[in-house]
């Protein structure tokens, strides 16, 4: 028996940052099954008639101890919205709380608020007592009704009027007819079951469902809607499982600045194979189940290959996987997305493009500038200081990067600022051209450094040594002094318009 070669080395890997974790909930949103169930309610006030009509509305069986009860609450008995109201005029004891689903109280006083609390926890019953968050084992939130579709508000009890305000936007927003669809929905869920599709199959068609619903939400669907959703799922239910590549702007960082698009893809995606440029708050609006992959691309720092990249993406798409490729900014702006987009092509891939915010458009947004301002810019250009090799782009227009009459962005600029600046001033460049540097534009840790050309690397180097960090963009032209005159000493700023001046 002869030894067998010891196995190849594994390859080097990145260490990798733990996946994000669910922040931290004030309250968890639940939602109780009640058609049939018994829950007990204590008191005959009007805001015990309130909780009885929602717990009715939910189809619970409402038995409600009151010696006194108000006026809402006798009509109410009369005419519940859907489970049975039965008035008991005695005060509740001990025993009524056995076997209840849920016991809600309505009482003024703190000692009565505890025996009621401690009686539900003696009986194993989860408790609300209206309005005293300290005797609560959950709350009521405020509540968006297109029933199926339920959503619900809470504040915790820190701002119920708040809480209100949110259930009025969202009011406002969730059109009347999603409740036939949400209808629908349920109704239609037996024969999609019947179909025994694959995990994939299902959420392809509940995804066709949903556009359908988002598109036409005053519509009724149809049954021919229904039979040509079922029709469509049975002939995809014996094709191959085909996954497909979407590159994503993830944009500067703010996930406000997402496009619906970008938000829709990457809530459907299995994978996510997102760069160290995307903030960690676009990635929270990914699905929830979805896998996120960290690839690694940053300017300097160590990386994975792009080789390495394109295999994996073709590999999981190749397993039938919805693979999201996200990237800071717009995926076709220095984001290589030619590359992916040939890989993708190559082996017989579906590939599709969502634009996002630029880098550079995020930054205009923050400096409040316009970057083609018309009494400064003739012409607006985006540049790269980093080549394959890490270093200065050899081949720049230096002639355009001095133009007087442009603005341009530079993206990737940190290690050869200096060396570009100092190239461009010989070519022609005036060195009291205002400048700005912005890191982690549009994030809570933005900085923006203002200076000239000709001193933005030392403020640069500076700005690094007091902690400014994260993805780094420089803006420089005459529109840009439009902003940086805000914040540069007097003395340079007069400097830079004097010499603006004097060139016409």
């Amino acid at each position: 028996m002869t030894d067998s070669a010891p196995p190849p080395p594994a390859p080097e890997r990145r260490a990798r940052p733990a996946p994000a974790r669910m922040a931290p909930l004030a309250r968890l949103p639940v939602f109780f099954a009640l058609s049939g169930r018994r829950v007990v309610l204590a008191g005959g006030s009007e805001a015990a008639a309130w909780k009885a009509e929602l717990l009715s509305a939910a189809g619970a069986h409402v038995e409600v101890f009151a010696v006194d009860p108000c006026e809402d609450l006798l009509a109410l008995a009369a005419a519940p919205p859907d489970g049975p109201l039965i008035l008991i005029a005695r005060d509740w004891t001990p025993e009524d709380l056995a076997g209840a689903a849920l016991a809600i109280g309505a009482f003024e006083d703190d000692p009565d608020c505890a025996r009621f609390a401690d009686a539900a926890h003696a009986a194993g019953v989860p408790v609300n007592v209206v309005d005293k968050p300290a005797f609560c084992d959950f709350a009521f939130g405020a509540i968006v009704n297109r029933s199926p579709l339920v959503v619900g508000i809470s504040t915790d009890g820190a701002a119920p009027v708040f809480g209100q305000a949110v259930r009025a936007k969202i009011e406002a927003v969730i059109p009347q007819g999603f409740k036939r669809w949400a209808e629908a929905a349920r109704s239609w869920r037996p024969a999609v079951s019947a179909l025994a599709l694959s995990y994939q199959g299902r959420r392809s068609f509940w995804e066709r469902f949903t556009r359908a619903a988002l598109e036409t939400p005053e519509d009724e669907p149809s049954e021919a809607l229904r039979e040509q959703f079922l029709a469509r799922a049975e002939v995809e239910r014996t094709d191959t499982p085909r996954g497909s590549v979407a590159l994503v702007g993830a944009g500067p960082g703010d996930p406000e600045l997402l496009t619906l698009k970008a938000v829709r893809v990457l809530q459907s995606a299995d994978v996510v194979l997102y760069d160290d440029l995307v903030a960690p708050a676009v990635l929270d609006v990914a699905r929830r189940e979805a896998r996120k992959m960290l690839v690694g691309k940053t300017g300097y720092k160590p990386s994975c290959k792009q080789d390495d990249i394109n295999a994996l993406m073709v590999s999981l798409a190749k397993q039938g996987k919805r693979v999201v490729r996200l990237k800071g900014g717009d995926p076709m702006v220095f984001g290589r997305a030619g590359e992916e987009i040939t890989a993708a092509r190559n082996a017989g891939l579906p590939v599709d493009v969502v634009p996002g915010i630029t880098a550079a458009q995020g930054a205009a947004s923050r400096l409040s500038v316009s970057l083609t301002h018309r009494d400064h810019a003739r012409r607006l250009q985006f540049v790269t200081a980093h080549a394959r090799d890490g270093k200065l782009p050899r081949d720049l227009d230096w002639q355009a990067l001095a133009d007087p009459a442009a603005t341009t962005v530079v993206y990737m600029p940190q290690r050869t600022w200096g060396e570009l600046s100092a190239k461009a001033m010989a070519a022609g460049l005036d060195p009291a051209t205002p400048a700005i540097a912005l890191f982690s534009a549009t994030r809570p840790q933005e900085r923006q450094v203002p200076a000239t050309v000709a001193t933005l690397q030392a403020a640069l180097e500076a700005a690094v040594a007091d902690g400014a960090s994260g993805p780094c963009l420089v803006l420089f032209g005459h529109a840009i002094g439009e902003a940086a005159a805000f914040a540069l000493p007097r003395e340079v700023a007069e400097e830079a318009e004097k010499a603006h001046a004097a060139q016409g």
